[in-house]
């Protein structure tokens, strides 16, 4: 099983750990794909309009200002560098000091997959930088950076034929590389008060990220199927089962009622 998560647009610097090595990441078919995205985003951040061009405001120029060193800057693992409400939920912080004494934890963590849009993918364990960059943004000579990693990963990214992935990532990134609708299992959330359904968008992720957590940290095997992963969120929540179709995969919706 693999679990596919988007990024944070907050990131959390590191104050200590080795500085960025793209040859040691996972994937190293991407290496020097990721090296021309990190050669253009440095050009493009030192320039006077570079907060116009990444899409952000005054008050994140200091972390546009790092992207121009993010190859000397301490680096972290992935799950630790990206923070926010699903990483949060997820307790990313305690998998990762776990898996320093748990084989088992250590080897999954390394197939849940974070799809960066500098990095492409990487695993929860890959040691990256806090870097800034959105994969809606244009990098000039590279073009649109979702048009510049689709056709990349649907050559790099893969699944077994017996494998399910649980995919939390948001629509940008999932259209990156949505994966095989018959094997992909999306997940969100809908409030229902007074017989009204509404889609939750904030709170999904929190629960994402919850579930995410409670899989991996579970002593027993994960789940297999997709039929599977239904069981074990039905031990934590009111869920909804869509099945999959020729054009949609399968989604476990989480129903919160008042």
């Amino acid at each position: 099983m693999k679990i596919l998560l988007p990024p944070s647009e907050g990131k959390t610097p590191s104050s200590t750990g080795p500085s960025l090595d793209l040859d040691r990441l996972s994937a190293p078919e991407l290496t020097a794909k990721r090296k021309r995205v990190l050669s253009a985003l440095k050009k493009v951040s030192k320039r006077r309009d570079a907060l116009e061009k990444l899409g952000v405001g005054a008050s994140l120029a200091e972390d546009v200002e790092r992207n121009t060193v993010l190859d000397e800057i301490p680096c972290a693992p992935a799950l630790l560098t990206y923070s926010g409400v699903l990483y949060e939920a997820m307790g990313a912080g305690e998998l990762v000091a776990r898996a320093e004494r748990d084989e088992t934890l250590r080897e999954r963590l390394h197939d849940v997959h974070v799809f960066s849009a500098l990095f492409g993918r990487v695993h929860g364990l890959d040691e990256i930088p806090a870097y800034r960059l959105a994969m809606k943004t244009d990098l000039g000579t590279l073009g649109k950076l979702t048009s510049y990693w689709k056709p990349i990963l649907a050559k790099s990214c893969s699944l077994d034929s017996a494998e399910v992935a649980l995919d939390c990532r948001s629509s940008d990134y999932r259209s990156v590389w949505p994966g095989p609708n018959d094997q992909v299992v999306t997940m969100g959330a809908v409030s229902v008060s007074d017989g009204k359904r509404r889609v939750v968008s904030h709170w999904a992720k929190f629960y994402r990220g919850e579930f995410a957590g409670r899989l991996l940290s579970d002593d027993r095997p994960l789940p297999e199927t997709a039929e599977g992963l239904l069981a074990r969120a039905e031990e934590f929540y009111e869920v909804e089962f869509t099945a999959p179709t020729k054009s949609k995969p399968a989604n476990l919706m989480i129903v919160l009622r008042d």
